[in-house]
């Protein structure tokens, strides 16, 4: 029995880690195009945007909730950023600033439903998700945005995408893709956040147990609220970097992301024996996610059998992170 529990111990702690290992160990003997600089850091590049969206995700699980809304709040955020561009020529600071404070009032809606009136996340969230999503289509009037595109009066839009722009979303910094970098500074700075800061830890009290962090005299109103704030500003980055990758505003864009980004979360419960949501965790759970969608094109797998694998993955995780869990209750 104690060899048994010893190793279902040590299955739940590195068993997440061994497996990215094996995968890409896997799909190295495959391809010998998958084990070269440049094809690990497109992968890291494919992840970037679904890594911030994740974080915001992990950002609301951390004190007990949940945010559908993030994929909506990337579509939205998105062509926000293309037709500032497109259609108003607007400066870049504007372009940066405006979908991010976007992304931050959909958190306030969120937290409005949720903290003040009593909603459950989840249906507060859905609701949310709706309304964004049939916001963003009212906006363009269902019309993804592109450089002097057409417009309903007949006249041609004045703008283009703005080259520094485009940079932040393909460029890169000393050989490495820029949103890679920026990608590793989220995550170190939220890892950080959450593990040395008073914010970070009463976040973590709140999700832990609500009623003894108010009893211990935490504001749990005002912390919850900031989260889905930070969730909503997550999304929105996510939808700034999916403009400036593509060099457009693709409707529906954030669709994908956000069961892209919940399985990355969820498998980050598995990695290090967590067992809850955590910011390290959830970019394991991105890279496990970007490797295997790699690997299985360049296996010339079709693309719509790649999400039977992926769920059989975070099936997998998810049951080795909950049989651990229910035994350690018992």
């Amino acid at each position: 029995m104690s060899v048994k529990k010893h190793l279902l111990s040590f299955t739940f702690k590195y068993g997440a880690l061994a497996f990215i290992g094996l995968v890409i160990l896997f799909f190295s003997f495959q391809s010998e195009y998958f084990f070269t600089y440049g094809n690990l850091t497109d992968i890291l590049r494919s992840i970037s945007i679904v890594t911030f969206v994740a974080i915001g995700v992990t950002i609301s699980l951390t004190v007990d909730g949940f945010d559908l809304s993030v994929g909506a709040t990337v579509s939205l955020s998105t062509v926000v950023t293309a037709t500032l561009m497109v259609w108003y020529e607007m400066p870049l600071v504007v372009v940066l600033i405006v979908p991010i404070v976007i992304g931050a009032l959909v958190g306030i809606l969120n937290a409005l439903l949720i903290v003040k009136i009593r909603i459950p996340d989840l249906l507060a969230t859905l609701a949310v998700m709706y309304i964004v999503n049939g916001i963003h289509k009212t906006y363009t009037k269902g019309y993804s945005i592109y450089n002097n595109m057409p417009l309903p009066d007949g006249t041609t839009a004045p703008g283009v995408m703005d080259k520094d722009f485009l940079w932040i979303g393909q460029g890169k910094l000393l050989g490495v893709p820029f949103p890679v970098i920026l990608m590793l500074l989220a995550v170190v700075a939220a890892h950080v956040f959450f593990k040395y800061t008073r914010w970070g830890r009463q976040m973590i009290m709140t999700g832990g147990n609500e009623e003894a962090a108010r009893l211990s005299g935490l504001k749990v109103k005002r912390v919850r609220t900031l989260a889905y704030i930070a969730s909503g500003i997550f999304a929105s980055i996510g939808g700034i970097l999916f403009a400036s990758r593509i060099g457009s505003g693709q409707i529906d864009a954030g669709a994908p992301m956000l069961m892209e980004s919940v399985a990355a979360v969820f498998i980050g419960y598995s990695v290090f024996a967590a067992g809850r949501p955590n910011i390290i965790g959830t970019f394991f759970g991105a890279v496990l996610m970007g490797v295997l969608v790699n690997g299985l094109t360049m296996m010339n797998v079709q693309y719509y059998t790649t999400d039977i694998i992926k769920g059989s993955v975070l099936v997998l995780a998810l049951a080795v992170t909950f049989i651990h869990l229910n035994r350690r209750k018992a």
